[in-house]
């Protein structure tokens, strides 16, 4: 029983690892990317569509 309770940590703590490794590689990059577009997107608040006559 001792040897399933250590393969099961095993499976876990590897199925944790690689998770954190997409998130790190993949997911936080697009995150970051996403962000700092709209940052740098210029704010059209004071341009109103209807006004445009």
């Amino acid at each position: 029983m001792s040897v399933f309770g250590i393969v099961l940590f095993i499976l876990i703590f590897g199925m944790a690892f690689w998770m954190l490794v997409f998130l790190m590689g993949f997911i936080l990059p697009y995150w970051i990317t996403l962000g700092v577009i709209e940052q740098l997107r210029p704010k059209r608040i004071l341009d109103d569509p209807k006004n445009k006559e």
